[in-house]
Formats: C-alpha cells, sequence, structure tokens
C-alpha cells in the first residue's frame, strides 16, 4: 500500500469525520482518480510531436496515454474530425496514489518562485483542476531530451460534494494552497 494511503486512513479520514460531521466512513471524501492531459496543436503540422509527448507523459505517469481526437472538424484552426489532438493518461488506485505524493512533494516544490497551487481552481462539485506551463519540472523528464515545452492539465477527482470539502480534503492529503 502506497504511503499516502496509509496516511488518508490513519490521519486524514477520522480529521476529516471530525471537521465536518460525517456519521459513516463511506461519506468523506476521497479521491477517485487522476486525469493528467496534453493538449497537442501542433500535432497538425508535426507528427512526431505525439511520440514525444507520448514518452513524456509515459514517463511521468508509469501509463501509457491514450490519444484523444477531435469529435468534430474546425475550418479556422485547420481540424478534421479523428485527428489526433491530444494525449491523456487515466490513474486510479495505487499508480493514482503514488502520482499525488510524487506531485505534492516531489514536483510541486521544484517550479520556481512557486507561491502555492490557486484556491479558486475547483468545479464546484470538489475536483481539482490544476495547469502546468512546462513538462520539465518532473524529475522522470531529461531536459536533454525534450524536443519542446508542453503544457499539461491535472485533474484531481475525488467524491467530496463541495468546493470547501474538496479544498480541506486535499489540504490535508498536502496539496499547498495558496495563502490570502
Amino acid at each position: 500500500m502506497s504511503r499516502l494511503k496509509e496516511r488518508y486512513q490513519k490521519e486524514v479520514l477520522p480529521a476529516l469525520m471530525a471537521e465536518f460531521g460525517y456519521k459513516n466512513v463511506m461519506q468523506v471524501p476521497r479521491l477517485e482518480k487522476i486525469v493528467i492531459n496534453i493538449g497537442l496543436g501542433e500535432a497538425i503540422q508535426n507528427p512526431r510531436a505525439l511520440e514525444a509527448a507520448e514518452r513524456d507523459l509515459a514517463a511521468i505517469t508509469g501509463q501509457h496515454p491514450v490519444i484523444t481526437r477531435a469529435k468534430r472538424s474546425i475550418s479556422q484552426f485547420k481540424v478534421r474530425e479523428g485527428m489526433a489532438i491530444g494525449m491523456m493518461v487515466t490513474l486510479r488506485g495505487n499508480r493514482m496514489y503514488d502520482f499525488f505524493d510524487k506531485l505534492v512533494n516531489v514536483t510541486l516544490p521544484r517550479i520556481r518562485d512557486f507561491q502555492g497551487v490557486p484556491k479558486n481552481s475547483f468545479d464546484g462539485r470538489g475536483n481539482f483542476t490544476l495547469g502546468m506551463k512546462e513538462q520539465v519540472v518532473f524529475p522522470e523528464i531529461e531536459y536533454d531530451k525534450v524536443d519542446k515545452i508542453r503544457g499539461l492539465e491535472i485533474s484531481v477527482v475525488t467524491t467530496a460534494r463541495t468546493n470547501e470539502e474538496g479544498r480541506r480534503f486535499l489540504q490535508f492529503l498536502g496539496m499547498p494552497f495558496q495563502q490570502a
């Protein structure tokens, strides 16, 4: 079992039950999945971009990414239906806990001038989305082998019902939010 999952069961669960007054353990918010997404607009002109992004995403997550395709054609962007326009990985179980642990304790502190993640990146149902400007902050990425700096989006899906429940849950797990 991962270090973060043990901490969740021993510390976070009792603390959240006391703070929000849950009567049942199943009411307490928990991590459901983490989705990592890279949008590749340049894949239209440069087919090699897909290979490079796939290599980076696989190194970061330890899992093979899925190619996302355009749902409809958009002539202004020269995109046709079915074209490859991105990559994504969905993490669940122990891989999810290991990735979250690595994100909070290793990756985020490596960002220069890091002041914390924004508190307002919740969707209204307790799910949190974090955008990163470059993939090189992850320790698995070798800077010399990067062909282009790409941004990525990390969505943390929880079972929390409100933003406040989700925020407190992620704070207990160690997510460094900005101080007001």
